[in-house]
């Protein structure tokens, strides 16, 4: 069984907050894949969220090494890591001419060695760690910024937050949002429910969308995270689902989820062919189809606001009278007043589907609701 060593890095702890410290310390960059490692983003079997990384970027790794190569290189930004609770903090003795108001000196000591897990955990500079990893020289120190907890969520939240004015991807910090429960700016916050919603849809054995929304674990899906990403904030803001919760505490999804199921299974059952086929050869699955039958699910819904449940049969009767009139992947919409459209010429636009929600609405309105009102 291997010995755990304990290595000792001199570092300074800084207090921030009531009762959080991190901690600054500089080492080579060589050394720091031995004492934290890169946590992907993934799912397990049950379909749970866990890591927050994503994947390595080549040749981005590629173009820092050969800078770290150089004789001038200077990586100025700290490296962000979250040691788990194996690690401590100890006060150096007799460090008056140190310490300060802000920062207390001492050293943390870090195991290594005792097995294969590392107590480390890189946050943020994955890619200059891999770039320094492979980089041909001998040594190169870096500054890094380290904190200590045992909560995946927590290191997910600060994650999010050091990269939310990056470019990074939408999708990616979209996911991570229902696997954060810490408070994050407002923008972010107003992501929470659609995009729990949106795992739900995603993750669901009894869901009609099991699968089928691309995201960063789920690349095989043939539905954009985005179109269903506004389909749901339409929805939350002033339709279905906002009335939903309106009756219900904004965390408990489940209501929210049995009436999406319900629509999204009727659509199903009303449209197989088009709704098996990608977005390229069906507009069913394209942004445009997606948004426009969230606000008939909207219209549905409202014919039945006196239902404490709307069921899949209720759904698939309603949709069914339209199905002669839509042209998800070959044909001709007409839009009326010698507006036609062939089914591939409409666009993930807002023009687009402003003009194929009220083809959709007045048509619903006219066949159905009216027909059925009397």
């Amino acid at each position: 069984m291997p010995s755990t060593e304990i290595l000792k890095l001199p570092a300074i702890a800084i207090q921030q907050g009531a009762n959080r410290q991190i901690y600054a310390f500089a080492m080579d960059g060589k050394l720091l894949p031995k004492v934290a490692q890169i946590w992907r983003l993934g799912r397990d079997e049950n379909q749970d969220l866990f890591g927050y990384q994503r994947p390595e970027v080549v040749s981005h790794i590629a173009e820092i090494r050969n800078y770290v190569e150089s004789p001038d290189a200077m990586l100025p930004n700290a490296i962000v890591v979250a040691f788990d609770s194996t690690v401590r903090f100890v006060p150096a003795k007799n460090s008056q001419l140190l310490d300060s108001e802000h920062g207390i000196s001492g050293h943390l000591e870090v195991p290594i060695g005792a097995s294969d897990k590392k107590p480390g955990w890189i946050v943020d500079g994955q890619q200059r760690t891999a770039a320094i990893r492979d980089a041909d020289v001998k040594q190169f120190p870096v500054f890094v910024t380290a904190f200590i907890t045992d909560k995946a969520d927590e290191q997910r939240a600060q994650f999010i937050l050091v990269n939310s004015t990056k470019p990074l991807p939408k999708g990616l910090i979209y996911e991570l949002l229902p696997a954060t429960d810490m408070k994050l700016p407002s923008h972010l916050q107003r992501k929470r429910v659609p995009t729990r919603l949106l795992e739900l849809l995603n993750s669901r054995p009894q869901s009609p969308l099991l699968g089928r929304i691309q995201t960063p674990t789920n690349p095989a899906g043939i539905i954009k995270d985005n179109s269903i990403l506004r389909m749901l904030e339409h929805s939350l803001n002033d339709g279905a689902l906002y009335r939903r919760l309106l009756t219900s505490p904004e965390d408990d999804y489940e209501s929210c989820a049995e009436l999406l199921f319900a629509f999204w299974r009727a659509v199903s059952e009303v449209f197989p062919e088009d709704w098996d086929t990608p977005p390229k050869r069906s507009r069913l699955t394209h942004g445009a189809g997606i948004i426009s039958l969230g606000h008939l699910m909207d219209a549905i819904s409202d014919r039945f606001r006196n239902d404490l449940t709307i069921s899949m049969e209720q759904f698939t009767a309603d949709l069914a009278p339209l199905k002669p009139l839509c042209c998800w992947s070959t044909g001709h919409w007409d839009f009326g007043a010698g507006m036609q459209r062939k089914w591939n010429e409409l666009q993930n636009t807002s023009r687009d589907i402003q003009l194929l929600s009220n083809y959709l609405l007045v048509h619903y309105k006219r066949l159905v609701w009216s027909v059925r009102a009397n």
